[in-house]
């Protein structure tokens, strides 16, 4: 499953580790992304779309969810 939001377009992302001794280690930071059911008011159905919650604030503001 692809950690990608549906409405920003967040997805994961690599980068390093740093410890103290400044030594590297990759690893992912990872997008808050989550499955949302939504009402689509074109198709009057319910659609499961993966969402991160800035994407849901956008949807909140935009007034297309309550």
């Amino acid at each position: 499953m692809s950690r990608i939001c549906n409405i920003t377009k967040k997805k994961s992302f690599n980068g390093y580790k740093r410890s103290n001794s400044n030594h590297k280690t990759k690893r992912w930071f990872k997008a808050n992304i989550f499955k949302k059911r939504i009402y689509n008011l074109k198709n009057n159905k319910w659609e499961r779309i993966k969402i991160s919650i800035k994407g849901l604030r956008i949807l909140k503001k935009k007034g297309l969810i309550i």
